[in-house]
């Protein structure tokens, strides 16, 4: 049943694995053209002469008295929050950014300070930047 002048192939046909590859390089090669090319980017624009300063950043500062807190609106003296919220808004009506910073002294109760920042919120603050005062290290 068995001859004996048959002897097995021990080598891989690797025609079929050929045409597999020639088939997806053509696909390949097709395809590559209509891929897209580049990459979307910004670039920053050059300053024009024509463009305005950017407009001085808010400050309110908030230091501990005798008589209450004193709060103030770009070193200018505000009585009360009600008046505070009023200034804030004329303030806001001609600008964009909407960002003011706090500067409360080490003595206010952290009560008052929040009670600041929420009038400056509903004032039209949109960011709130807390600054700190100046830590010198040990021996200076």
């Amino acid at each position: 049943m068995h001859d004996k002048n048959i002897k097995a192939l021990a080598e891989i046909n690797i025609t079929p694995l050929i045409d597999v590859m020639l088939v997806l390089l053509i696909i390949f090669m097709g395809l590559l053209p209509t891929a897209q090319k580049g990459l979307d980017t910004a670039l920053p624009q050059s300053p024009t002469q024509d463009a305005p300063d950017p407009p001085a950043p808010i400050m309110l500062s908030i230091e501990d008295s005798p008589a209450g807190p004193l709060i103030a609106v770009n070193k200018s003296p505000v009585a009360n929050l009600e008046e505070l919220e009023n200034r804030l808004r004329e303030i806001y009506q001609t600008r964009s950014d909407r960002t003011i910073f706090v500067r409360g002294a080490g003595t206010v109760r952290y009560g008052q300070v929040v009670e600041v920042m929420d009038a400056a919120k509903g004032a039209g603050a949109e960011r709130i930047g807390l600054m700190t005062e100046r830590a010198e290290a040990p021996g200076q």
